[in-house]
């Protein structure tokens, strides 16, 4: 008999293409998925794959079935979402946020917000990546842009400012001219590291990165100048704000939520906690 459950890893290994891919998805084992996807292939009697040195490629007949497979899966995460509105004020509630707001905004407030969410128990999910909504893989999304998928609530959280940031010493020893820069991967679409490739105009880059956190630890460490979010000047203390060259750049943070699991008497509860967080006063103070 069929275990509806194998459909997930027939998806996951479809979008994904590698077995290594699919459990990460899934976080499972690699081994896990080849299992699963053999019991599949078996209570179909179909080969759904096949199985090249450079990844798992789909069957004509694999193929065929994709549609389908999506049809259902999407059925079933919409049952979940009907369900989780009759839930009651206890359970988990999933919170996925990008790694920098996790660790120094989110993070030193959670033990306020569980407090007065008694009996549902937090999971904050520190990532880069835009996890779906709609497949439940997270039940409340903070967001820098805002998402344009159908079906989602939207509201705005706060306006997240930045500046210029390096260490007082560095700043002594160097003249505006001589300035070495901290900067983001070459042609990054974020809207702070398009404004700092044009402010460093013809001066030099000591460091690229594609991590916040490295690129401050490098201005704290005497590297040179980067772009950071004011929030987090208070975990450098080495780091002084660069008053005379302001940056302008100001991004909304998104709350987002699915339109069917806003409903549910516990995701409601964190989303209000989450509002009320970033609408305070000595918040506010850190983001700008």
């Amino acid at each position: 008999m069929m275990n509806w459950d194998d459909l997930r890893y027939f998806l996951a290994l479809v979008d994904c293409g590698t077995l290594t891919g699919a459990a990460r998805r899934l976080q499972v084992e690699h081994t896990t998925v080849a299992r699963r996807i053999d019991a599949l292939e078996t209570a179909l009697g179909l080969r759904l794959f096949d199985r090249l040195v450079r990844g798992w490629q789909l069957t004509t007949e694999g193929q065929d079935l994709v549609a389908h497979a999506r049809e259902v899966e999407e059925r079933w995460f919409s049952f979940e979402r009907k369900a989780l509105q009759a839930g009651k004020m206890e359970g988990v509630v999933r919170i996925s946020a990008p790694p920098t707001l996790s660790t120094f905004m989110l993070a030193p407030h959670l033990k306020t917000l569980c407090q007065n969410l008694t009996g549902i128990e937090l999971e904050l999910q520190a990532e880069r990546q835009q996890v779906s909504l709609g497949k439940r893989e997270a039940d409340i999304a903070l967001r820098m842009t805002r998402p344009q998928t159908a079906g989602l609530v939207i509201k705005p959280l706060a306006s997240i400012g930045y500046g210029l940031y390096s260490t007082k010493t560095y700043l002594k020893k160097h003249a505006a001219a001589d300035w070495a820069f901290i900067a983001y991967e070459k042609n990054s679409s974020t809207p702070h590291h398009q404004w700092l490739e044009q402010y460093l105009g013809q001066r030099s880059v000591s460091l690229r990165s594609n991590d916040q956190m490295v690129m401050a630890q490098c201005a704290a460490a005497g590297m040179g100048v980067t772009v950071l979010p004011h929030y987090l000047r208070q975990s450098h203390r080495d780091l002084c704000r660069i008053e005379q060259e302001a940056c302008p750049v100001q991004r909304k943070l998104w709350l987002v939520m699915h339109d069917d699991v806003r409903r549910s008497p516990r995701v409601r509860a964190v989303a209000d906690q989450l509002i009320e967080l970033f609408a305070k006063e000595i918040i506010q103070s850190l983001l700008n």
